[in-house]
């Protein structure tokens, strides 16, 4: 049985993870202004910098129930079944529409809420992948990521909510706490209720809040599965690069075998801004795949 694994670009693997581990993403809308186009095609770097520029409205559209459908039929016509998997649903409307699709699709595609968004998706997406290469059934892949997804670490670090305020995700008291004492928040993912919540507030240039995030992530979400992890970022200025390749080293000798540097597309970037970095991984202990 040949089984297609499947997702949106809200995934963030980019185009060589996406390729390496045969991940087929359908992309999310992206409207600036008075355009429209397809995430990848706008990058996250290019929204932000529009949004700081012309201070005109920017989001993202959730993929619909016929663009899903003519996805899947495409992939079935090489694949025996499909396994997709969505972002969590109390964020996105993908995971209905996507099951939509599937509703007429005889059983042949399995969608998935990951209760994650990102590369938390990302992390199931991967290992989702390895069991198929392994040979295990739709049935049997199905069943363990949905027993892993509850641990999905998905949370972030911001450099200010100027962009979660705009996407109406804080208010405007939270907003303005924020910036006048330039606080740099962290934000976590709830997987049981599917909440954005606020975490530990970080003070001090890049370099620093980057790394208190870095380790406060480490400390709440403490059973790593140590295969994987990832630094999910829209950090763009060359002079800032080290500190990814500073975090990555620190990561490899916490004990990580597998440290993926991805840049967030637009769809994540639309609600994040310039200068966030976040650290995923599932956090249910290590997982190999036999």
């Amino acid at each position: 049985m040949k089984i297609a694994i499947s997702t949106e670009s809200i995934c963030d693997l980019g185009e060589e993870l996406l390729k390496e581990f045969k991940i087929h993403a359908i992309p999310f809308n992206v409207v600036l202004g008075e355009t429209e186009g397809k995430d990848g095609d706008i990058t996250a770097r290019q929204l932000i910098e529009y949004a700081m520029q012309t201070k005109k409205p920017v989001r993202t559209a959730a993929v619909n129930s016929l663009e899903y459908k003519e996805h899947f039929e495409k992939l079935l016509k090489d694949y025996d079944e499909v396994i997709h998997i969505c972002p969590c649903l109390e964020i996105s409307s993908t995971y209905q529409n996507a099951c939509n699709a599937a509703n007429e699709l005889d059983g042949k595609v399995h969608v998935i809420d990951s209760r994650a968004l990102a590369t938390g998706m990302g992390a199931q997406l991967i290992y989702a992948s390895r069991l198929a290469d392994a040979g295990r059934s739709a049935t049997e892949i199905v069943k363990e990521i949905e027993e892993r997804k509850w641990h999905t670490n998905t949370s972030l670090a911001l450099e200010n909510i100027d962009f979660l305020y705009r996407g109406g995700r804080c208010s405007i008291i939270a907003l303005l706490g924020a910036n006048l004492l330039k606080l740099h928040p962290q934000v976590l993912l709830k997987t049981d209720t599917g909440k954005l919540v606020s975490g530990k507030k970080f003070r001090g240039p890049l370099k620093k809040w980057m790394n208190d995030y870095i380790d406060e992530t480490l400390r709440l979400f403490h059973n790593p599965d140590k295969e994987m992890c990832f630094l999910t970022h829209t950090i763009y200025d060359e002079e800032n690069q080290y500190i990814l390749e500073e975090a990555k080293k620190k990561l490899l000798d916490y004990g990580f075998k597998n440290v993926y540097i991805t840049y967030a597309g637009a769809t994540i970037g639309c609600h994040t801004g310039k200068n966030c970095l976040a650290l995923i991984y599932m956090n249910d202990g290590d997982h190999p795949v036999a």
